[in-house]
């Protein structure tokens, strides 16, 4: 298994608040309009799992395993060309205020390492950046 991380977001929102939005996919509704159309279509959730049709990538749709109140959610893939598992931490930093950090630990074969670790890298940073300008309260 490969490992990537996205670099730590601050988040002016407390971490109950960000916690209680990601652990709830139909809050993904907040973030629908921060979706590059060309790049995404299908985009589609519930409370548990999230799918969406990548382009060039393909169909993937994730689920919640994990709820760890109020710090981590973690999630599986149900549908992928890749196996991966994927974090979301949430600390605090005061009262008003937390970070964010995403993991993704990924199976991915060694003749495709070097092809796909860049892009997964940088969709990764996309997706924290995108939740990090999120408003959560």
């Amino acid at each position: 298994m490969s490992r990537f991380e996205s670099s730590i977001k601050q988040i002016p929102y407390p971490q109950q608040a960000v916690y209680g939005n990601i652990s709830n996919l139909e809050n993904l509704e907040k973030v629908r309009d921060r979706v590059p159309e060309e790049k995404v279509k299908d985009f589609r959730f519930d409370h548990d799992t999230v799918s969406l049709n990548v382009s060039p990538v393909g169909e993937l749709k994730l689920r919640i395993i994990e709820r760890e109140e109020p710090k981590c959610v973690k999630f599986e893939t149900v549908q992928s060309p890749i196996q991966f598992y994927l974090w979301i931490q949430v600390l605090p930093v005061d009262d008003t205020s937390s970070k964010m950090k995403l993991t993704v630990e990924a199976d991915i074969p060694f003749m495709l390492k070097g092809m796909v670790s860049g892009p997964l890298q940088e969709g990764l940073e996309k997706i924290a950046d995108a939740l990090a300008a999120v408003h959560y309260l």
